[in-house]
């Protein structure tokens, strides 16, 4: 027979283990709200519009509004979140405690606060979100739009049009991902990843 201390230990255990496993599936629920959608679909621009209707919706409103591809807004946003809502850089780390995210890159477009306020102000779009899809395309859009006509880079060279992205319209002008060794090899993942898309959506 149990000893009264012995069956509270069980029924302690019993109770962790249900609070655990309630935790557990909420944990579950919540990856899968803010990490499933479109990102699910990253590596398939055709499954991806069809599954998720909304990105078919506002990358097609983008490209007639801002006169630029739609696999290239599409392949920026793929580089910068992997369709992430909830995307951010990581935070650093001092003797293994994290400190300070490096910026303010948030959402989809991993576009920092700055740059935001400024798409805000130039489109009359002050309640635009980095976490919403048609605020985030349409951003990229205006964007890639914005380096055409400001550095006469074409819209459907990913390749440059991503490095003027990373870097800024002045930094590519100074020619400063030339001294990020790094940097050119992303663009052209980020080139290839357009090329695909663009195939991929000429059969949907």
């Amino acid at each position: 027979m149990q000893t009264s201390t012995a069956r509270c230990k069980v029924a302690e255990f019993a109770r962790k283990a249900a609070v655990a496993s309630v935790a557990a599936v909420a944990a579950a629920l919540l990856v899968t709200a803010c990490g499933g959608g479109a990102a699910r679909y990253a590596e398939d621009a055709c499954t991806l519009i069809k599954k998720e209707r909304k990105w078919k919706r506002h990358t097609r409103r983008a490209e007639k509004k801002w006169k630029v591809p739609r696999h290239v807004v599409l392949a920026i946003i793929h580089q910068e979140s992997r369709f992430d809502a909830n995307a951010r850089p990581k935070r650093k780390r001092f003797l293994g405690i994290p400190t300070r995210r490096p910026s303010s890159a948030f959402g989809y477009p991993q576009a920092l606060d700055s740059t935001w306020k400024l798409y805000a102000r130039a489109t009359d779009n002050f309640g635009a979100e980095r976490d919403e899809v048609s605020d985030a395309v349409d951003f990229v859009g205006w964007y890639v739009a914005t380096t055409r006509r400001k550095l006469n880079i074409p819209a459907d060279d990913a390749y440059r049009q991503y490095l003027a992205y990373h870097e800024g319209w002045k930094g590519y002008a100074r020619g400063t991902w030339k001294r990020k060794k790094w940097l050119p090899p992303v663009a052209r993942k980020v080139a290839r990843q357009a090329e695909r898309y663009r195939v991929q959506l000429k059969r949907c």
